[in-house]
């Protein structure tokens, strides 16, 4: 499937959306890292400037809405580090396993975050890359090759990596030292023949992107979706601790945000709208639990609203036709087995790779079905 139009309407840091509650800013985060001073000065923009509703994304990036400066905005991200290219900055969309290095996992991913970031930026071809391509960089435990990435890599017991495109294995097998090289010459490749595609998907032949590659095993494999964030207290391999915060219908305020930010450890936004806040001390996750927990932070496995999420809706979007994250938010009391997705149209924005998307009609709400 490709799409029709010519023009690439994701939003950026730079590129802003024009919502109907005004100007939204996505600001893309690599990895889904943050520092303590960056998500400071998110949620102070979003205080100052827009709504301090912040949204968390299911690629771990955040949006700020409603915003009256977009100039402002712009500086500030700016000044936080938060735009370490203005050409590049929709390109940056990295996701990768956000526990990788503190707790499971066969390698470390976080090098090659940096590295694969690195590489984007310098890369003038790749400031050709749509907004909604991304790459994913799982370390072996498979939580982030099943959200179906453009192109991705896969570790593996041997050592080795293998290369996924649209999330299938393709057969071709990396040194790690090789990945960051193989990815970003997938990525040119992809701009040079995409036409109007976006995703790699809506290609007629993914082979063409492996020119000139050996395929040293089945290809074809794919990993079960993860739909639910690590939550709770992780217990890390250095005996620091890792608290999981599930954040209701990914919708953050700042002032929780700011709560977050002084606990003064390394966060990581996760693709289930979600937050990691790392190499924590054992007395100082006791002391933050019993502060963030009754702001509404979710630290509890089994809770109904890890089964849960929604689209923007109304009135911040012009194209829903109902207030979707009051009826998932209802939909809470009567919990499933299966998660539910709420949205407000046909476009079924921010959908998990698995469970029930449930589209608002005038009626109420219907099962959407997707083609196999």
């Amino acid at each position: 499937m490709t799409r029709t139009r010519d023009d690439d309407a994701c939003p950026g840091a730079l590129t802003v959306h024009q919502a109907a509650d005004g100007a939204l800013v996505r600001v893309r985060l690599p990895g889904g890292m943050i520092t303590p001073a960056q998500l400071t000065a998110l949620a102070e923009v979003a205080e100052q400037l827009g709504s301090p509703a912040m949204e968390l994304t299911s690629r771990g990036n955040i949006q700020i809405r409603a915003l009256t400066d977009t100039g402002a905005v712009a500086a500030a991200l700016s000044d936080a580090g938060l735009l370490p290219s203005p050409t590049h900055e929709r390109a940056r969309n990295i996701v990768a396993s956000p526990l990788s290095g503190r707790s499971g996992g066969i390698v470390d991913i976080r090098p090659m975050v940096a590295e694969l970031d690195q590489a984007i930026q310098a890369d003038p071809a790749l400031a050709g890359l749509p907004g909604r391509f991304w790459f994913s960089l799982d370390d072996g435990r498979g939580d982030v090759s099943g959200i179906d990435a453009d192109a991705g890599v896969h570790a593996l017991d041997d050592g080795s990596c293998a290369l996924l495109l649209a999330g299938r294995d393709t057969g071709v097998r990396l040194d790690p030292s090789e990945a960051v090289d193989t990815l970003t010459r997938v990525a040119r490749r992809f701009v040079d023949i995409r036409g109007k595609a976006w995703r790699i998907n809506e290609l007629d032949d993914h082979a063409v992107l492996l020119h000139g590659m050996t395929v040293a095993a089945p290809a074809g494999a794919t990993w079960p979706p993860t739909v639910k964030p690590p939550v709770g207290w992780i217990e890390q391999r250095d005996a620091l601790v890792t608290l999981g915060a599930a954040v209701p219908l990914g919708v953050l305020q700042a002032r929780v945000a700011h709560f977050l930010a002084a606990i003064e450890s390394p966060l990581v936004i996760t693709p289930w709208r979600s937050v990691l806040v790392c190499d924590v001390s054992e007395g100082a996750a006791d002391t933050s639990l019993r502060v963030l927990a009754p702001m509404g932070l979710v630290f509890d496995e089994n809770s109904p609203w890890l089964r849960v999420s929604a689209c923007t809706g109304s009135p911040g979007c012009a194209k829903s036709t109902a207030d979707v994250r009051a009826d998932a938010a209802d939909a809470v009391d009567a919990p499933t087995e299966t998660h539910r997705h709420f949205v407000g149209c046909e476009r079924a924005c921010g959908s998990p790779p698995a469970g029930d998307v449930l589209v608002a009609t005038e009626d109420g709400y219907r099962l959407r079905i997707t083609p196999p």
